[in-house]
Parts: structure tokens; C-alpha cells; sequence
């Protein structure tokens, strides 16, 4: 039985360009329990993406380090790649793709590809971090359009 679940998303505009991920925590009822988004400056969208999935772990394991985590992401390569499924070729990949599977245990994460439509508020989170690496700025929560609690 899942705990928590993971949404997160990555983009960068210009593939590479103006850069930003996104990540949320919700328990099994749907409860927004975190929110994270993290400007990448210039990165590649593959790059996004998998900064996502890192800061929506980080966030899980700061919540309970011990649940049962579903995570949910529209970026198929990330999904499959994470699931053994498909190989991780590229080396910036690679090293984010260790980094992600070291901060839980893989026993207790599992992957989930999800529609776009579906990813929507982690969609906002990433280009809140896109709006603010454009200004140069840090992302503000307090200015974020989604609100814990």
C-alpha cells in the first residue's frame, strides 16, 4: 500500500535553455502535504525532469523516511528508466538517475507514467522555477500558486 505519493515534473525552455523543476507530496486521501520547485538555470528538459523526481523524493523521505512511496510523472523516459525498464545512456543522466535511487530505497518506490492533464500542479511548480530562473531569482513559496495546508 502506497503512503505517500510523488508528483513531479521538470522543463526547460529551449532544450537546453531556461530550466526548472517542480515536485509535490500528497498522502493516500490526495492531501497536499509539500511542495518544492527548483530553478535550474540553463539545463536540458531530461535534466529537469529527473531534478524533479530528486527534489519529490527528498521531500517524501523528509516526510516519513520509512513509506511506501508511488511516484507520478508524465516523462516516460524518467518512468521507465527508473523502473529497469529502459537503459540510461547519457552520463548527466546517469548520475541523477544513482542520486535519485540512493535517497529512498528502491524496495519501497514504486513508478507510475501519467498523462499530462494529470500532472498539472506539478506542471506549475516547474514553471514557477522556470519563471524564476528567467528573473535570476530564487522560487518563493509564499508566491507560489500551490499552498501546503
Amino acid at each position: 500500500m502506497t503512503d505517500l505519493i510523488v508528483e513531479a515534473d521538470g522543463g526547460s525552455r529551449g532544450n537546453p535553455g531556461i530550466a526548472g523543476a517542480g515536485a509535490l507530496v500528497r498522502d493516500r486521501q490526495g492531501a497536499l502535504l509539500a511542495v518544492k520547485a527548483v530553478p535550474l538555470g540553463k539545463a536540458s528538459n531530461n535534466v529537469a525532469e529527473y531534478t524533479g523526481l530528486i527534489a519529490g523524493l527528498e521531500l517524501a523521505r523528509q516526510i516519513d523516511p520509512g513509506a511506501s512511496v508511488e511516484v507520478r510523472m508524465d516523462s516516460k523516459l524518467v518512468v521507465e528508466q527508473m523502473s529497469g525498464r529502459w537503459k540510461i545512456k547519457h552520463e548527466d543522466m546517469k548520475r541523477l538517475a544513482q542520486e535519485a535511487s540512493q535517497i529512498l530505497s528502491p524496495l519501497q518506490v514504486t513508478y507510475t507514467w501519467i498523462p499530462r492533464a494529470e500532472n498539472a500542479d506539478a506542471d506549475r511548480l516547474s514553471n514557477e522555477a522556470m519563471d524564476a530562473s528567467a528573473a535570476g531569482r530564487q522560487w518563493d513559496p509564499a508566491a507560489s500558486a500551490l499552498r501546503v495546508g
